[in-house]
């Protein structure tokens, strides 16, 4: 069994995925805006990934922009029977790489048009709706009108199932009154567990939960802890990252990211890393106190 196989699978939309997936944002150049730094090797990532047995890839047409999807659809369209590509919408690109919301009725209806045509799909398997209220963490505030929009689009039969991302709980259940939701994509990792009462809700009711950031995103934290783990284990602290998600919750998707082939390898093989109940523990303490 290999170490995406021993990841074991996920429901998501009414796809099963292993959990063990790949997140294509650093595909992209410097700052998530322009072209790769290797094309060939991105093109090479993406072909292992799926070659592993990864079936689930994170992406989005404002990666680049348009970047990321390119290379997916150059690197493995036909695309596999088993493979579920996730896009998210709501953000465009300034021409100095700035985040800019864009969630309008004719912006968002666009960018699932533009992550069709560069996917080279007909229909999009999920579409992530990430909350641009606050650009860098979820804040509260009604995604009332963008969820309706995404609602009329599944219903035109451009998007099967809806997800929600950069959110709070209060609008996941907002969300959900509103259309199925189907995942949920947020930042946590072992220091930021502002969400932990979410991930056990949506567990119970057989919701995915998609972790971005597992090792803090542009500023990585830092840790003697998580470093001493990782030389115990012979393991890399990314590892132990990843498979310390693994085995925090069964509804955990991981969509670690990379550009390199070696990096690659390694957070795949954190599929296959036991966590001795001591390492756990030891790992625990690591948890930021919540406000």
């Amino acid at each position: 069994m290999s170490a995406v196989e021993q990841s074991g699978t996920y429901q998501l939309g009414n796809r099963s995925v292993r959990r063990m997936g790949y997140g294509a944002m650093q595909l992209a150049g410097p700052g998530v805006f322009g072209p790769p730094k290797d094309r060939g090797q991105a093109l090479a990532v993406l072909r292992e990934a799926v070659a592993t047995g990864v079936n689930h890839i994170d992406t989005s047409d404002f990666y680049g922009p348009h970047v990321t999807n390119q290379l997916i659809r150059e690197a493995l369209h036909p695309y596999p029977d088993d493979l579920v590509i996730v896009t998210k919408i709501s953000a465009r690109r300034g021409p100095d790489g700035s985040w800019i919301p864009a969630f309008s009725r004719e912006e968002l209806t666009e960018a699932v048009h533009d992550n069709l045509r560069n996917l080279g799909l007909d229909v999009l398997e999920i579409v992530n709706l990430r909350s641009m209220l606050d650009i860098h963490k979820p804040v509260e505030g009604s995604l009332e009108e963008p969820l309706t929009v995404l609602a009329d689009l599944q219903r035109q039969g451009l998007i099967r199932h809806i997800g929600l991302s950069n959110v709070t709980p209060t609008q996941v259940a907002q969300g959900r009154r509103i259309c199925n939701i189907v995942c949920v994509q947020n930042q946590y990792n072992l220091i930021h567990r502002q969400d932990d009462d979410l991930i056990d809700a949506l567990e119970r009711d057989g919701i995915p939960y998609v972790p971005f950031f597992p090792l803090g995103g542009f500023t990585p934290l830092q840790s003697s802890i998580l470093s001493g783990v990782a030389e115990r284990l012979g393991a890399t602290a990314m590892q132990v990252a990843l498979a310390w998600l693994l085995q925090r919750a069964r509804n955990m998707l991981l969509i670690p990211g990379t550009a390199s082939l070696t990096h690659l390898r390694q957070n795949i093989a954190a599929a296959a890393l036991p966590l001795p109940d001591a390492e756990i523990a030891a790992l625990e303490q690591i948890r930021q106190p919540q406000p």
